[in-house]
């Protein structure tokens, strides 16, 4: 018989669905990543439990918690199974010049990823790996060379990079103001369906209706309707669907009204105290073809603040 130590580890299929089962708290949804069954998935999780001798998950009715061993096997797990996933990326990608960027989902669907074309095709040679995550991720455990944040101005680091920033507007599709009564004043947004960005960290709450209708001395306004989003590029989108009127930063959006996609019909708006920066981490620094983005980026940003 094998007599395993204390300090072998378990089979890294086990503690890769584990970490996904951590994150999301749900043995289905960690199938659904996994595109395995839930049953496959609790088996793995029963089997690393086995193997260390310890619950990792409270059984809940309809949820599932972490318990305190969990909690520090996941804290453990994460950035491992990252550094490692990274290792694999960059192994897999040679020689070839890359850039990993970090930023939220909203900015790399509004902002970045209709641009990357034109950086593609003045710097060909250069990868670009984007992480898109609303978790903020730190920069050198998880072997990242540059990330967006959205900071205030006041706090963004000397060195860091104003990419994108701008008013608070409404926006909509063209179409949408043919089909229903003019919106040339805010208390025309009473024929109007709104749509509602819901911010669960409560960090952006100038891009709540309820907050630039009261800058606009409208409290008590009555919208035909709501519809209501987690995700911010989800608003945005639906505004182009023609579903309603929906807020947006204007830098964001320029693109889209550039190319008459959307259009601001009511001239209120105000301003943003918060920007998107781009900051290059230590690992990055260093890395020529972060330098060549890192300019792309800025004049890009520049670009958009002339028009």
């Amino acid at each position: 018989m094998i007599r395993r130590s204390n300090r072998d580890l378990p089979s890294l299929d086990l503690l890769y669905a584990f970490e996904i089962a951590g994150r999301e708290l749900s043995f289905t949804r960690a199938a659904d990543r996994l595109f395995v069954t839930q049953s496959a998935v609790s088996k793995q999780i029963s089997a690393l439990e086995s193997a260390l001798g310890l619950n990792l998950f409270e059984r809940q009715t309809r949820a599932l918690k972490l318990t305190p061993a969990g909690e520090r096997l996941l804290r453990a797990t994460e950035p491992s199974l990252a550094t490692l996933r990274e290792a694999v990326a960059d192994l897999r990608a040679g020689d070839e010049p890359t850039v990993t960027v970090t930023c939220t989902p909203a900015f790399a669907s509004l902002w970045l990823i209709p641009r990357l074309g034109e950086f593609r095709r003045a710097n060909p040679g250069i990868d670009i790996r984007i992480a898109a995550d609303m978790r903020v991720t730190d920069l050198e455990k998880g072997r990242i060379d540059v990330a967006v944040r959205h900071l205030a101005d006041h706090a963004a680091p000397a060195d860091a990079v104003r990419i994108a920033g701008g008013a608070v507007i409404a926006v909509c599709s063209p179409k949408l103001l043919k089909s229903t009564r003019a919106l040339k004043k805010p208390q025309d947004l009473s024929s109007y369906v709104l749509l509602e960005y819901v911010d669960e960290t409560r960090q952006l709450p100038w891009l709540a209706w309820s907050v630039w209708l009261e800058a606009a001395g409208l409290e008590e306004l009555r919208p035909l309707g709501r519809i209501e989003f987690n995700h911010y590029d989800a608003a945005i989108r639906a505004a182009i669907d023609g579903q309603g009127v929906a807020l947006a930063t204007a830098d964001l959006v320029n693109s889209l009204l550039a190319s008459g996609t959307l259009v601001t019909p009511l001239p209120h708006r105000y301003s943003n105290p918060r920007s998107y920066f781009l900051l290059v981490s230590q690992r990055g620094a260093n890395n020529p073809a972060v330098r060549v983005f890192r300019q792309w980026m800025q004049d890009a940003g520049s670009k958009v603040r002339r028009r």
